[in-house]
């Protein structure tokens, strides 16, 4: 099986121990590519580093999370910009809407996002969406920025079975990972609705690790409990589930 991992921290100081052993888990596990979003200003650096160090295997992002749009967001955005300029990058993002954890700054939060699919749009890019506790917010920017003009992922899907036909009529496409393995989730039940042509594999690594790993730090090796359970919930293969989104994956970054 090939496996590309859409959404991986593998940067952060989670995995400064032991990122080699980490990165050879994962080849060992069929992961050929770990794609990685950008989180502001400060990971810029490391997110390099491990590309440099993991050429062909790690390949980055540039963006501005939502839940580190502060007073300073403008020069954030600028160095999102001046990045982007001098270097290849494989995707706009982390971007987005969070709603979950601070209401402070929701309307620089907005413009930041504006800004980001701007961004995609103009570098030809697919965007990584965060949309926790706010879908509904979303949805609107990206139908007032004008449908089909960007497309990308709704990373860590959170939403309902209509919301799922709202993200695919929207052209995006399904970011699944560990959530699908809980056992009150509701990605499983978005991932039948879609169908796999429209679902790409994620980690969200550290966080957000697959059962029997809850809890603990997640690594794209253990997107083969994601696999087996679509497998399960979709009733095709691992091989299939692991090939189609791989499929999916390459072409939505020009892999």
């Amino acid at each position: 099986m090939q496996i590309i991992d859409t959404h991986n921290h593998l940067y952060l100081p989670e995995f400064d121990a032991d990122r080699d052993e980490v990165v050879q888990r994962s080849i060992d596990a069929g992961v050929r590519m770990v794609m990685m979003p950008n989180i502001d200003s400060a990971s810029v650096t490391p997110m390099l580093a491990a590309e440099e160090r993991y050429p062909d295997v790690c390949l980055p992002m540039m963006g501005l999370h939502p839940t580190s749009v502060k007073e300073n967001y403008r020069e954030e955005l600028e160095l999102v910009e001046a990045r982007l300029r001098e270097h290849k990058y494989y995707g706009i993002g982390e971007t987005g809407i969070d709603l979950y954890w601070d209401k402070t700054f929701i309307r620089e939060q907005i413009v930041s996002f504006r800004r980001h699919l701007e961004l995609a749009e103009d570098y030809g890019l697919p965007v990584v969406i965060h949309s926790r506790e706010s879908l509904e917010v979303i949805f609107s920017e990206i139908e007032a920025f004008g449908p089909g003009r960007v497309t990308g992922i709704f990373h860590a899907f959170p939403g309902s079975v209509d919301d799922a036909r709202r993200v695919i009529d929207l052209g995006f496409l399904i970011g699944i990972g560990g959530v699908v393995t809980f056992r009150n989730g509701r990605q499983h039940v978005a991932a039948i609705e879609v169908g796999i042509n429209n679902i790409v594999l994620e980690t969200d690594a550290p966080y957000l690790a697959p059962v029997p790993h809850r809890g603990r730090r997640n690594e794209s090796s253990y997107l083969t409990l994601v696999t087996e359970k679509l497998s399960e919930v979709l009733a095709i293969t691992p091989a299939e589930v692991a090939d189609r989104t791989t499929a999916n994956a390459k072409r939505l970054f020009n892999l």
